[in-house]
This record gives structure tokens, C-alpha cells and sequence, in this order.
């Protein structure tokens, strides 16, 4: 007996998910074309639509529950209920796995194939299996969320918008089209398509990771690199590799990151082709040494060792990013001792830019974090492109941990422990403004947030222009020039072109003011209007993706236009709702009015 085919499929499921609107979902009523139907007829789609809608139920009504097996998820949450018969039709991984068998060479231990009767044992009481996600993906991670959608898959063949609040970070001014919360979704759901042998699925999230790479940093496309060389992509592989060589990501990441094959590869390309902007550096080989034994020492925990090297020899804790290390890779007890030596500079950046508490932050650990602060790190310090450790925490942090909340005694969720930490730290210290931010890179990742802070500020002033005038002139947006704003009622998505005499330096100064002033007027309307600003997320949320289509209301059909007009009225009704809750135990307006009385120069000195 052959294992089964592994899918029914939708035509459109590739071409739709590579075009960036998001990491796992199809157009709404994508009609059924599956695999070896030869395109099924109207009535044939029908009935599999009817099918895939009743199998949808087993997983969707409480009150049906005759799965007969469950999965345990890595995160200790409740196991997900399977039903065998379906995955082992739909997988050719777990048709073997419940008929018992192994083939020679998988080297894959399941404790509920044996002890939970993994091939045709009854499903009652202790024979219940239960399978472990780690042994089902050995050396790979996926989530709750990727596994609960890669059964929906299974049961359904289809594959539905991912969450928001999964795919998207918890920074309100990134457009989360390649944020890492998105990468990670799909390098799970990656992991999944690949171990379980779900080649339609695979197909479709290597177009998404492709387009991911170019899109996203040099260290977020690390977790693309690693799922395409453990699943053997490789177009995927060959991308990432080509990208991470013309990046600026040094070979201590690539070592500790990477496969070695793969990161002497990188090494290589690096040696032939030496980065264009400036000389390259000529490393000395017995200096580098020196820097390695220290990084090795630390992997040891042996601090002591690493005081006898640096007694031994002419290097420095700076010299090797010590701290910078320790806080990247290294137990917070080892980071401690480092500071305790007090031999290292708190604030020192490497050559990427980065400060010990910014890849602190990116580790997302929080007993780390608060010793580096502790001792004098500056919360306030920006990286060359800008960015504070707390946006670094944003992103790297799913929407739906940072709006998770927590019973009392439930333990917090660390990633939104490292946000307010780092977040109350800024307030107590205000920022520093640095001269030195003046990276061409920096231009890029303004360009991203100037376009939503333009279409969320244009919103603002379509819906309620009076309020967003005042917000605007005590954020002094209203005097600094717009570089490209777009109209409520016309909206590009498009920024305007800017000026090609302008040097990278002034550019990224004119850049850098007008978004400072449009977050500031975020910030007030998120203050002074808390529902109203929700009610905003979601329509940004909804429209972005088509280009803000129901504000075009001369577009398209008359049918069209009539739709688009329901549709504007139900979200002008919405924002009516949320202003009057707003406004419903105080006048918001008369405080924004008072507050825009005083001089625009006091009130940014009071920020």
C-alpha cells in the first residue's frame, strides 16, 4: 500500500503568498484546483468545498471531540488534539508513523509510537497517544500557532490569513510585512511542510522566504538561512548566502549562527569580493587568535580563565567585544562577573554598531539587560540606523505575547518584561539626540516608517481634522515639510520623490525630523485618544495592503463604488463610536487645546 498523496491545493496559494501581503494566506473564495483533478469541474469544486468545510468542524466545534490522539507543544501549554486518520491520509510522514514503521537512516525516536500504541492501539484512556513536537521535528522549533495552522491545512486544504497578532510585531510604526515575528511564523510553518513531507506547502513558503531576504536585516535573514539548509532549499540558501556575504555581519555571528560549511562559504565569498565602502580589513591572524580564545573562555563560564589571557597578552575586553559577547551568547551570571571587573566600556559599540545592551535586547533576556543598565548602559543610544534597544525589542516580539495578559502569579512573558524595562529606563533617562546617526542606511528604514506614519496621520486628519490639527501643531508636524504624506481620499502608499542633489546626511536629518514629529502626534492621539487610535490600527491593519481602496470611492463598478461607500460609512460609524468613549468622562479636546498654548519649544523640551 503506497502512502497518500499529500494534498488537495489551491491554484492561487503561491503566487498570492509571494507577493508579501502575508506569510500564509490565500484570497478569500480562491476557487479549488487540486493536485491530479485535471481542474474539477463546478460541481466537483463544490463538493470539495463541502468537504473541506466539514473537516474544518473537527477542529473548530468544542462539542465535537473525537480526536484520538495529541500533540505535546514545546511552550508546556495544553496538548492539540489530532485525529490520526486524517494526518496519516494527508502525510506521508504520519502514515508511517502510525503504522508503526521506520525506515532505516531517520534516526527518530517516538516515544508515542511505542508506548501509545502508535500503530493501531484503541484510543481509550492511557493508550491515548502522544507525541512530542521535539521528536516529531528533532533540532527544529515549531510553535502552537504554525502547527495549529499547518493542521488546518491537513484537514482542510487551504491555507487562511495568518493571525495578525502572530505575524506581526509589537512596534506600532513597522508595516510588519517582514518583521521576524513574520519570518519566524513561516520558518516554522517551513519546518513543518518539510518534516512532515507536505511538498505543495513547501513549494509555497520557499517563495515566501525568498521573498523575505532582501526585504529584512542581515541577522533576520539568519533563521531563513538555517531552515534552507536543514530542509535543502537551495535557491533559498544560495540567496541567503549571497546577501549575508555583502552584509556587515561579522564571523563570530557567522560561527555561532551558522552551519561551519555554510559560514566558511560566506567567509570565502567575502575574500574575493571585498566590501565596497572603504578599505577592507586585513586581519592579524595572531590577534584574532587572542579574541578567540577569550570567546571560548566565556563559552566556558570561566571567567577567571579570561582574566589570565588578558594578563597574558596586549588585548583588551574591548578589543574582543567581550561584553559584547557575553550578553549576545553567554549566561547572565558570566555578564555579571565581566561588569564586575569594570575593565569594559559600558557603552563601547562594535563595529556593526550595536552596543552590548542592543544585542542584549536582542537576546531578549531580561535579567541581562537590567545588570547592564544597573551599571550605566545608556538605554537612549541609538544603533547606526537609528534605532533604540527597545524598538529592537519590538520587533523582535510578537504582537500577541506584548498584548498577552497575565493572571496573577503567572509568570510575565520575558519579551514584554525586556520592552517596559527598557522603556522605563527612557524615561527616567530622556534620549541623547546623537550627530553621529547619519547612515545611508538609515534613509531606507525611514522610508518604511515614514509611509505608515503619513497614511496613519492622514487618517487621523480625514476622520476627525480638527483634533489632529492640535496634535500636530504641539508635535510641530504641522511646520515641518511632509516628504510624500498621502491623502486619506487618495492615498499612493507611495512616498514622494526626494531630492537627488541632497546628501545622505542632510537627507537622512529631513527624514528623521518629519518622522519624529508624526510619532510624536501618534503619541498624543494614542494618549488622548486610546479607542479612537485602536479603531486606526485596525483600519490600517485592513487597508494597507490594497492601497487604502474604499477612500478611492470613483474606482471600479458602480457596484464597486456602492461597496466601497457601505464600507467607508461602517468605519466613519466605528470612529464615531470610539470618539464618543473618548469623550464621554472628560473634554480630551480642551486639555490638547491648553496643552498647544504653550510655546512649541517648551513642549518638546518637556518631552
Amino acid at each position: 500500500m503506497d502512502p497518500p498523496s499529500s494534498s488537495i491545493t489551491f491554484a492561487s496559494s503561491s503566487s498570492y503568498l509571494s507577493n508579501g501581503s502575508s506569510p500564509c494566506s490565500l484570497p478569500p473564495g480562491a476557487p479549488p484546483a487540486a493536485e491530479g483533478w485535471g481542474g474539477a469541474s463546478g460541481v466537483d469544486g463544490a463538493s470539495l468545498a463541502r468537504l473541506s468545510t466539514n473537516l474544518e468542524r473537527l477542529l473548530l466545534d468544542p462539542d465535537l471531540d473525537c480526536s484520538d490522539a495529541d500533540v505535546d507543544m514545546a511552550d508546556g501549554g495544553p496538548p492539540v488534539p489530532v485525529h490520526r486518520c486524517i494526518l496519516a491520509a494527508r502525510s506521508p510522514f504520519f502514515y508511517d508513523l502510525v503504522r508503526g514503521t521506520r525506515r532505516p537512516g531517520d534516526g527518530l525516536l517516538l516515544s508515542a509510537a511505542i508506548s501509545g500504541g502508535g500503530g493501531g492501539g484503541d484510543g481509550a484512556g492511557s493508550r491515548r497517544p502522544r507525541y512530542k513536537m521535539e521528536e516529531l521535528v528533532p533540532g527544529a522549533r515549531v510553535g502552537r500557532e504554525a502547527f495549529l495552522e499547518f493542521t488546518r491545512y491537513l484537514y482542510t486544504g487551504r491555507l487562511r490569513p495568518a493571525p495578525h497578532d502572530v505575524v506581526a510585531c509589537a512596534d506600532h510604526a513597522c508595516p510588519h510585512d517582514s518583521c521576524p515575528p513574520a519570518i519566524r511564523f513561516a520558518v516554522e510553518l517551513m519546518y513543518a511542510a518539510w518534516t512532515f513531507k507536505i511538498p505543495d506547502l513547501v513549494a509555497v513558503f520557499q517563495r515566501r522566504l525568498l521573498n523575505f531576504v532582501d526585504k529584512t536585516l542581515a541577522e533576520d535573514v539568519l533563521p531563513i538561512l538555517q531552515v534552507a539548509f536543514h530542509c535543502e532549499l537551495s535557491e533559498v540558501l544560495n540567496k541567503c548566502v549571497q546577501r549575508i556575504a555583502r552584509s556587515d555581519l561579522d564571523s563570530v555571528s557567522l560561527d555561532k549562527e551558522l552551519p561551519p560549511e555554510v559560514a566558511e562559504e560566506i567567509k570565502k565569498i567575502r575574500e574575493k569580493s571585498p566590501p565596497d565602502d572603504g578599505d577592507p580589513i586585513i586581519p592579524d591572524p595572531v590577534h584574532e587568535k587572542r579574541i578567540r580564545r577569550i570567546h571560548r573562555a566565556l563559552d566556558s563560564d570561566d571567567v577567571e580563565l579570561v582574566k589570565l589571557l588578558l594578563n597574558e597578552s596586549d588585548i583588551t575586553l574591548d578589543d574582543a567585544y567581550a561584553l559584547h559577547y557575553a550578553a549576545a551568547y553567554c549566561d547572565s551570571k558570566v555578564v555579571s562577573e565581566l561588569l564586575e571587573m569594570e575593565l569594559a566600556s559600558l557603552n563601547l559599540k562594535n563595529r556593526r554598531g550595536y552596543t552590548s545592551l542592543h544585542l542584549a535586547a536582542m537576546r531578549r533576556e531580561p535579567a541581562i539587560i537590567m545588570r547592564l543598565l544597573s551599571k550605566g548602559a545608556v538605554a537612549s543610544q541609538l544603533t547606526n540606523d537609528g534605532r533604540l534597544a527597545s524598538n529592537i525589542c519590538r520587533r523582535l516580539t510578537r504582537l500577541k505575547d506584548y498584548n498577552t495578559k497575565m493572571e496573577q502569579g503567572q509568570e510575565s512573558n520575558k519579551d514584554r518584561m525586556c520592552i517596559e524595562i527598557l522603556e522605563r529606563e527612557m524615561m527616567r533617562n530622556p534620549m541623547i539626540v546623537e550627530d553621529s546617526v547619519t547612515s545611508p542606511l538609515l534613509a531606507d528604514d525611514l522610508q518604511m516608517k515614514l509611509a505608515y506614519l503619513e497614511n496613519r496621520v492622514s487618517l487621523a486628519r480625514f476622520f476627525f481634522p480638527a483634533e489632529a490639527k492640535v496634535a500636530m501643531h504641539i508635535a510641530q508636524a504641522d511646520i515641518i515639510p511632509e516628504v510624500g504624506g498621502v491623502s486619506a481620499a487618495s492615498t499612493s502608499g507611495k512616498l514622494k520623490e526626494v531630492d537627488l542633489n541632497e546628501t545622505p546626511v542632510i537627507q537622512n536629518k529631513r527624514l528623521r525630523s518629519r518622522a519624529d514629529a508624526l510619532m510624536k502626534t501618534v503619541e498624543l492621539g494614542r494618549r488622548y485618544f486610546p479607542n479612537c487610535s485602536q479603531v486606526l490600527d485596525k483600519i490600517l491593519e485592513e487597508n494597507m495592503s490594497d492601497g487604502f481602496d474604499v477612500f478611492h470611492q470613483q474606482n471600479g463598478t458602480p457596484d464597486e463604488q456602492k461597496v466601497k461607500k457601505m464600507r467607508l460609512g461602517e468605519l466613519k460609524e466605528d470612529v464615531r463610536k470610539a470618539y464618543s468613549k473618548d469623550t464621554a468622562d472628560n473634554s480630551v479636546y480642551s486639555v490638547l487645546s491648553s496643552n498647544s498654548s504653550s510655546s512649541p519649544p517648551q513642549m518638546a523640551a518637556k518631552k
